[in-house]
């Protein structure tokens, strides 16, 4: 039986060199992250964030990359959320998405801002009904004692916007991390991994440093 030391494999899907890579670390996201959706990976916009709290401990939860741009990368939340509560008192975040099904990793470092109301409110409304009840049903982060007591939150929900459009909640909002860093890890041959780290300049241009692995 292995032991969870055991538990290896060797990485020769790809190799990864500056020639490969483009100049601007968005247009080589958009590149990888269509590679990723081509391949039929699951959840290819699925992303780890990290967050910290005002003690310094972080925290990490998986959510949905929404739409990514020169702008940055957006996700929507409960803005009462931990996630969110720590983004307030600290807006620095992290951004992990984990395609390790083609050996691959992107990680982004940034800050977030606010998405705007009028933002938040289009996409809201182009979730499917049950999403938007959810929202409104669930007190994220916040502890509930049973599964029931959620699922009865969500029928009261459903009930009191049974004939109407169902409105933005005001604890519901969206963030755009703006990168100041974007790094891409490709597996290599004997752990000698190919990594890449964009580094965003004072004047807006990005220099490309081959890092050890």
């Amino acid at each position: 039986m292995k032991t969870l030391a055991d538990i290896r494999r060797d990485y020769q899907l790809a190799e990864l060199d500056r020639k490969d890579l483009l100049d601007d670390p968005i247009q080589q996201f958009d590149r990888w992250l269509q590679d990723t959706i081509d391949a039929g990976i699951p959840d290819p916009t699925a992303m780890t964030i990290a967050t910290v709290d005002a003690d310094g401990q972080p925290s990490q939860r998986i959510v949905l990359l929404k739409d990514v741009s020169q702008n940055g990368f957006v996700f929507y939340t409960n803005t009462q959320s931990r996630k969110a509560q720590e983004l307030a008192a600290n807006n620095r975040i992290s951004l992990h998405f984990p395609w390790h099904f083609m050996e691959r990793q992107v990680k982004v470092c940034g800050k977030v801002e606010p998405m705007s109301t009028v933002e938040v409110a289009k996409y809201f409304m182009s979730r499917p009904k049950e999403s938007q009840l959810a929202a409104w049903a669930s007190e994220q982060s916040k502890p509930v004692s049973t599964r029931q007591l959620l699922m009865s939150k969500f029928e009261e929900v459903k009930k009191k916007f049974a004939d109407g459009q169902i409105p933005l909640p005001s604890f519901w909002g969206g963030y755009r991390v703006i990168p100041h860093e974007i790094e891409f890890w490709q597996g290599g041959a004997n752990r000698l991994h190919n990594r890449f780290s964009y580094q965003k300049q004072q004047d807006g241009a990005w220099v490309i440093e081959r890092l050890m692995p």
